[in-house]
């Protein structure tokens, strides 16, 4: 049975472009794999704690000597790692905030960069682990993409890769608060997905 693992990001619910685009993409995907699971990580429903003094030290401290508290951090980041090892394909929505992604969705990324579970380093620089094909989904108020003022779409990209994660497109409705020319860039966005499941 495929699994696919969608994250979403976005504070605006149901409003939320990036959770419009994925919304399609995953009504393709299932239809092409009715017996499909389709797992949902929203981290903004469900925000992470952020990375801190205290994650880190839970990280660095052996498991043996980890005190319950020190546990109890180190199992977030277990299980976030573990569903998107149980994945087949990635589904990952976006907005920009700031010329950047939500904090939810940094906090996500940082619990799930873990050195010799989804990267490793070498001689010849890091290597990701995860090995998995992602689509990723991304809106903002005005049209950014590929200037550079674009903190949100290349480092996700960077990211997903850091880890292993081939991004296999990137869907961008970028002018959402634009009025017809963002409308016109939803659609062309949207329509776009038919053709890459």
């Amino acid at each position: 049975m495929a699994t696919l693992l969608r994250i979403d990001s976005s504070a605006s619910g149901d409003l939320s472009k990036s959770r419009q685009l994925t919304d399609a993409f995953v009504a393709q995907w299932q239809a092409k794999n009715p017996d499909g699971q389709v797992i949902v990580r929203d981290v903004n429903a469900n925000p992470l704690p952020h990375f801190t003094s205290e994650t880190l030290g839970a990280l660095f401290t052996p498991e043996a000597d980890r005190t319950a508290e020190q546990q109890a951090i180190v199992t977030i980041g277990d299980e976030l790692i573990a569903e998107l090892e149980s994945a087949d394909v990635i589904a990952l929505s976006a907005p920009m905030y700031n010329f950047s992604i939500p904090s939810t969705l940094k906090s996500y990324f940082d619990y799930i960069a873990r050195a010799g579970r989804t990267f490793k380093y070498t001689e010849e620089g890091p290597v990701g682990l995860v090995n998995k094909d992602a689509y990723v989904f991304t809106a903002s108020g005005s049209f950014l993409a590929g200037t550079p003022m674009d903190h949100q779409a290349a480092y996700i990209n960077t990211f997903l890769n850091f880890v292993g994660i081939n991004v296999k497109q990137t869907f961008t409705a970028g002018g959402q608060a634009l009025g017809e020319d963002g409308e016109k860039a939803f659609t062309a966005a949207k329509d776009s997905i038919a053709l890459a499941v």
